[in-house]
C-alpha cells in the first residue's frame, strides 16, 4: 500500500548554487504539498546516522563530509502516491541519465553532487521524516 507523503533533502550543493527555489517551485508545481521544511546542517554523527545503510560502502566518508560541508532544505511532501511520483521527478542519480525536465537533469553536477535525496520507499519515508521532524513540526 503506498502512503501520501515522502522525505526530501535538498543536498548542500544545491544550497550552495542557489537552487532552493527552483527546485521547490518545481516540487510544488508537480503537486506535492510541503507539510514540513527547515533550512539546517547536518553534523557528522547525524549523517552518519541518517546513512548507516551505506557504513560499509567504499564511498561512505566522502557521502558524510559532502553532506556535512554545508546546509540542506529537509522536507515532507504529501501527493498521493508520494514516494514513486517524487522520485520520477528528481530522476536518476546520475543527471547525465536523468529525464528531461526532472530535478537531477536540471540541478544537479554528478552522481556524487546529485542535488537532491528522495526516499527510496513509503517505510524509508516515515523513518527518513522521523529522523529530521517531530510531530508537532509537520502542518
Amino acid at each position: 500500500m503506498t502512503t501520501n507523503k515522502t522525505f526530501t533533502m535538498l543536498k548542500p550543493d544545491s544550497v550552495e548554487k542557489g537552487n532552493i527555489g527552483g527546485i521547490l517551485e518545481k516540487i510544488t508545481a508537480s503537486g506535492f504539498r510541503i507539510v514540513a521544511m527547515k533550512l539546517t546542517q547536518l553534523t557528522k554523527s547525524d549523517a552518519e546516522a541518517f546513512y548507516a545503510v551505506h557504513s560499509e560502502r567504499p564511498f561512505f566518508g566522502e557521502l558524510v563530509t559532502y553532506m556535512t560541508r554545508g546546509p540542506i532544505v529537509a522536507a515532507i511532501l504529501e501527493k498521493d502516491n508520494a514516494v514513486e511520483d517524487f522520485r520520477t521527478l528528481i530522476g536518476a542519480t546520475n543527471p547525465a541519465e536523468a529525464a528531461e525536465g526532472t530535478i537531477r537533469n536540471m540541478f544537479a553536477d554528478s552522481i556524487s553532487e546529485n542535488a537532491v535525496h528522495g526516499s527510496d520507499s513509503d517505510e524509508n519515508a516515515a523513518i527518513e521524516g522521523a529522523f529530521h521532524f517531530s510531530g508537532r513540526e509537520m502542518f
